[in-house]
């Protein structure tokens, strides 16, 4: 057994036992056309012959989405570059924690047993999975892994609203100040966002931006080092009123979900299902995009998000 690794049983109170000295994770990996990836486990294996997702225990110093991936990759061959980063969800007992990483696939592949604990792996539509005989801790998540699946997020930044929510000089250079929150907003989007519900989430982002702080849209890159798995931080250029350029995204946005629910049912119930939150103080926005059917985050309440240390 490597030094680092966490392939052995923990013991918690009552003499409940779970595998993986350092946590757990599992990816459930999705694809539209296909499904979810699934894994028939072998006779010797916790739970033997039901499915399951590719998973396992996490090394020591390693975080869940890299243990979970890793795994994925090491039972079922599912590619890191293949993938993009979606959700997270955490059962967490105290002395042991497992993590369910939803992705999406982006490239498709073919899924091919990498070792001797799997039996056979197939992509299995949503709504036929609860047919299968599934592992107990599995299937009691299944519901919620499911709606997961029928949400789309999307976090729409009202840009000038946030840099001059805070008093740091930035009206001196706007630009400078709306390049610095797209910097933060990027590295912070690599480590996902909880919105308060103990999800953790990789949204889209989009950036509305206006005045003169427009220019950063045609000097803004990204890291052009940020992995394949996580999404991009979109720069949007409101060409006159900056309010009316963030409703139009927000109602871009909400209409092109509603065409994915009529177009993709095979999430099942709530497919398709668009979470926009809009980030702003603005009164008369929150009114005009909430009407829409968004939600709304303060300004104070998101750059907490972006640096909870600093907060």
């Amino acid at each position: 057994m490597a030094r680092d690794s966490g392939d052995a049983w923990v013991e918690g109170p009552g003499g409940i036992r779970r595998w993986g000295v350092y946590g757990a994770a599992g990816v459930l990996v999705f694809d539209p056309a296909r499904g979810v990836l699934l894994q028939h486990r072998a006779e010797w294996s916790h739970f033997g012959g039901t499915w399951a997702l590719p998973g396992g225990a996490r090394h020591q110093g390693e975080s869940a989405v890299d243990g979970g991936l890793r795994e994925a990759a090491e039972e079922a061959a599912v590619p890191r570059d293949g993938v993009r980063l979606r959700s997270a969800i955490v059962v967490d007992l105290g002395f042991w924690s497992y993590t369910t990483v939803i992705v999406d696939v982006v490239r498709p592949f073919e899924a091919v047993v990498a070792d001797p604990e799997s039996i056979e792996l197939r992509w299995v539509a949503v709504d036929e999975v609860e047919g299968l005989p599934l592992h107990p801790s599995f299937e009691e998540a299944w519901p919620t892994l499911r709606a997961l699946l029928g949400e789309r997020t999307t976090l729409v930044v009202d840009a000038a609203n946030v840099v001059g929510s805070r008093p740091n000089g930035w009206w001196k250079d706007r630009a400078g100040a709306t390049s610095a929150l797209l910097t933060r907003i990027e590295d912070a989007a690599a480590g996902g966002f909880d919105l308060g519900d103990g999800v953790l989430r990789w949204p889209r982002v989009v950036v509305v931006v206006e005045g003169q702080a427009s220019s950063v849209a045609e000097t803004w890159a990204g890291d052009e080092a940020r992995e394949a798995l996580l999404p991009d931080v979109e720069v949007r250029v409101a060409k006159r009123d900056g309010d009316q350029a963030v409703v139009d995204v927000v109602g871009e946005l909400l209409a092109s979900a509603d065409a994915d629910a009529d177009a993709d049912a095979d999430a099942g119930p709530g497919a398709g299902a668009s979470v926009v939150t809009v980030v702003t103080a603005d009164r008369e926005l929150v009114e005009r995009v909430e009407m829409l059917g968004a939600t709304t985050l303060g300004p104070s309440s998101f750059l907490k998000l972006l640096d909870p240390v600093e907060a």
